[in-house]
């Protein structure tokens, strides 16, 4: 029965207030790299409507570049990098009810990757510069989340991409391109405590190796594994499981997804993926990976327990990038980066079919992906 009260239809409005109020609490953020944007979706069923566009950046007549993008533990507040500026790149901050801007912090040349510590005292991002004079060492910025005051520079080693801090606060992993490197870091003194090679490392031969490089004084070098050095990794992104006793680095030149033993930093399998390995997320109940191909228009799907891939899925669009999850862990958002005019898109995939059921196009180079709960 409905009854009609100020021109309302009470009956309706009561089944739409109830289906809102059983929907699903989240939202999907989207960076764009030349677009200089940030684009919120709100979940539907298996797809994605578009909710705000927030414009950032500080230089009207060029790029700012905005690369990734993560949300505060508390879920007040998001953080994007930028990736250009004069002369060095910075962090934002916005909150995340009306996105508006809380603070920025220099970091950099050319920012990518944000974790934050569980308490949400701390951001660390890896600066990738990926234009500089190579070899050399790159840092890892830490920055005060609540003042966004820069603490220090870390020397990390040569060009740093993948940052992500464990669940119980007590180290931030880093993942080296260049230099094919696994760092340890140390939340609560800052330092490196532990780094182990994951690949031969890229242009070694071009390295002086007369002088012993800044990033190697007082840290531990556990011995690689058997074979490792036989080949170039190329580590984008790193991930920790949910449980904080295993990494996942993803190898884009090595076509693998790396599972290292977080204790003892030693590895316990190499997995074959698609061309381009490039990110690497768990679940959030940590049973599977998905690992976007860059390379190969397709993202893979990781069985934990065996560690063996157990599907490999068509993108959309070529160039995939990163991956994000519904908080119940049904739905899998992976982002896709724009060519030419042809815009970008995220892809929802049904984690239960394994099937793309939804597309939403998003415009001028989406990287960065993540989740706000709400």
């Amino acid at each position: 029965m409905t009854r009609r009260i100020g021109g309302f239809i009470l009956g309706a409005l009561l089944v739409s207030t109830g289906a809102a109020a059983q929907g699903p609490s989240f939202k999907v953020g989207v960076v764009s790299e030349s677009g200089d944007i940030v684009t919120w979706f709100k979940p539907s069923g298996a797809s994605l409507v578009l909710d705000r566009v927030v414009p950032v950046g500080i230089m009207p007549a060029d790029i700012d570049g905005p690369h990734n993008i993560t949300v505060a533990p508390d879920m007040k507040s998001y953080f994007v990098t930028i990736a250009h500026g004069v002369p060095f790149g910075t962090l934002w901050r916005f909150d995340a009810d009306n996105d508006s801007l809380m603070g920025k912090a220099t970091v950099e040349l050319f920012p990518t990757t944000i974790a934050i510590t569980p308490d949400g005292e701390f951001a660390f991002v890896a600066n990738s510069d990926f234009h500089g004079d190579r070899p050399r060492v790159n840092v890892v910025s830490i920055v005060h989340v609540p003042t966004m005051a820069k603490i220090t520079d870390l020397a990390a080693c040569d060009m740093p991409h993948g940052v992500k801090v464990n669940h119980a606060g007590t180290f931030a992993y880093v993942s080296c391109m260049n230099s094919d490197e696994l760092l340890e870091v140390d939340i609560n003194t800052f330092a490196i405590s532990r780094r182990v090679k994951i690949g031969k490392g890229h242009d070694m031969n071009a390295m002086d190796h007369t002088k012993p490089a800044a990033h190697t004084q007082h840290t531990q070098h556990p011995p690689a594994s058997p074979g490792i050095l036989d080949k170039e990794c190329a580590g984008t992104f790193v991930s920790v499981s949910p449980d904080d006793k295993t990494l996942y680095a993803a190898c884009n030149y090595g076509n693998t997804v790396q599972v290292w033993d977080a204790a003892t930093l030693t590895l316990i399998k190499e997995i074959p993926v698609g061309t381009g390995a490039y990110n690497v997320e768990p679940s959030p109940d940590g049973s599977i990976l998905l690992v976007t191909n860059k390379k190969d228009q397709s993202f893979s799907i990781i069985d934990a327990r065996s560690l063996t891939e157990v599907a490999r899925i068509k993108s959309t669009k070529k160039i995939v990038h990163g991956v994000a999850f519904s908080p119940d862990g049904k739905y899998a958002y992976v982002s896709q980066e724009s060519i030419g005019s042809d815009p970008g898109a995220v892809d929802v995939v049904d984690l239960a079919t394994r099937k793309v059921t939804s597309t939403v196009p998003v415009p001028a180079q989406p990287t960065g992906i993540t989740i706000l709960k709400r």
